[in-house]
């Protein structure tokens, strides 16, 4: 009798005081129908994005410069009702834009510096649009307002309730020469994140499964005594013999390298007039391998060519640090999630107006004229980086990185030229460009949705850090640009 008592004053109290579960459809709106809202909003916006992108594209501003771009991306996140913070880690053009609270607190990285030398107009053969002009060579003006866009999304999606958290938009500035976001990790933008989104814009589609190449960058500067090249070279002490030998040096060093590291420079300045020894001459050195440690022998051995080159010319040098990146680490778990959202997404069609623009691209540039790929690629095996650096990787060695490339130039092209400049403001990178940030919602969608997904990237980063302690290796103050 008493137990039946017991049973039917509990039974009551559960019924009138404690909430009952309602339906999980009632409690929890199924991820599919988000992820139709999210590429609903990405349309909606859709004109404004490519209106952003193309006045970015016209800007063509170049590292630490992207005054008008960054104020530009700035004001579509205001706009839209973020919280912007300009100027951080003590960088003009580099920003953040947040909407939100609470965990998960999910970033998204939007770079929009172009490229030097390479303006081109909006057609298929190589004619620039201000001659000596910066181009988007590399897709930035994309790069940039898509991630905003899918940031826009999924702070409707925070606003509406259908999720939780936090989300953030990295403005970062300068990726083409100095690494803005060295300085951003440096100075614990990151470290609140749990998960951060990045993509590039490419000539495929495919989620990032591939790490980059660490390198370090650095000027040397020699210097002489000049003397009349014909009266009296005897008094002279070149300082552009000792920049050749360090360059001849470093390439007698590229017999000794392994396949995986890559030796740059440029000279800066080499002298003024033929009939005088120069007193001065800098040069600039960039060492490429897979990884850090690697990059540290390259680096080594190079100071010591540059010691030896001064050594034979009787002169002196300076040397000074530019930033130095490391590699990216893959997260394969983020990955697999990403590729799942492009698969939903499918391919992108062209018009055969698109294909025969993209071929007559190909054509000028000596490449086969094979048109537009926007096949979405299965998930490749992580191999090691054959391709070129970024400072992502800073990123991703104190915080998850999800991944993605999107089609936005003719297939095999040359990238960081004209023929990139003149894809990146028309038809073909705008397509990428939206089907890149709806691939990139849609991918936080099941992130803020899931804390098993989210517990699990952040596990496969933990499994898979290489290095004990994130080491920065940029000088002390703002970066600069000379």
């Amino acid at each position: 009798m008493l137990n039946r008592y017991i049973i039917s004053t509990l039974s009551f109290f559960l019924f009138h005081f404690v909430p009952q579960a309602q339906n999980i459809d009632d409690i929890k709106q199924n991820i599919d129908d988000i992820k139709k809202e999210i590429k609903q909003s990405i349309e909606r916006q859709k004109v404004n994005l490519i209106k952003t992108s193309d006045a970015i594209w016209k800007f063509a501003e170049t590292s630490l410069l992207e005054f008008q771009s960054s104020k530009t991306l700035m004001d579509y996140a205001r706009k839209n009702g973020f919280k912007v913070s300009s100027g951080v880690a003590g960088i003009e053009t580099a920003f953040t834009a947040s909407y939100g609270q609470g965990r998960p607190i999910i970033g998204i990285l939007g770079e929009f510096d172009a490229n030097a030398g390479i303006s081109q107009k909006l057609k298929p053969v190589k004619e620039a649009r201000i001659p000596g002009a910066a181009g988007h060579g590399c897709g930035h003006n994309l790069f940039g307002t898509a991630s905003l866009g899918a940031a826009v999304a999924i702070k409707e999606q925070i606003e509406k309730g259908n999720i939780k958290g936090t989300i953030v938009f990295y403005g970062t500035p300068a990726e083409e020469t100095i690494f803005a976001k060295v300085w951003m990790v440096r100075e614990g933008l990151f470290d609140d994140l749990d998960i951060c989104m990045d993509w590039h814009p490419g000539d495929n589609i495919e989620s990032g499964t591939q790490s980059s190449k660490a390198l370090v960058d650095f000027r040397i500067k020699f210097y002489g005594n000049s003397s009349h090249a014909s009266s009296d070279p005897w008094n002279g002490k070149s300082a552009v013999d000792a920049m050749e030998l360090y360059a001849n040096g470093l390439n007698y060093y590229r017999e000794h390298i392994k396949p995986t590291s890559r030796i740059h420079y440029q000279f800066e300045k080499a002298g003024d007039v033929v009939n005088v020894v120069p007193d001065f001459a800098q040069i600039w050195t960039r060492l490429r391998e897979n990884d850090r440690a690697n990059v540290d022998i390259l680096y080594e051995r190079a100071l010591n060519i540059a010691k030896g080159a001064a050594l034979m010319t009787d002169t002196n040098y300076e040397i000074k640090l530019i930033s130095g990146i490391y590699e990216i680490q893959v997260n394969m778990t983020g990955a697999k999630i990403m590729q799942q959202n492009l698969n939903s997404l499918g391919e992108i069609k062209y018009t055969e107006s698109e294909i025969k623009y993209a071929n007559a691209i190909l054509r000028e540039t000596g490449k086969p004229e094979n048109g537009i790929d926007g096949k979405v690629y299965p998930l490749k095996v992580t191999l090691p980086a054959q391709g070129g650096s970024t400072d992502v990787g800073d990123v991703s060695q104190v915080v998850p990185v999800i991944r993605m490339s999107a089609t936005t130039a003719a297939s095999g092209g040359p990238w960081h030229s004209w023929a990139v400049v003149a894809c990146t403001g028309m038809s073909i990178g705008h397509k990428g460009m939206i089907y890149a940030s709806k691939a990139l919602a849609m991918t936080m969608a099941d992130l803020y949705k899931s804390p098993l997904l989210v517990k699990n990237v952040k596990s496969d980063f933990l499994k898979n850090r290489k290095y004990d302690k994130y080491d920065p290796r940029i000088l002390s103050g703002p970066p600069t640009l000379n």
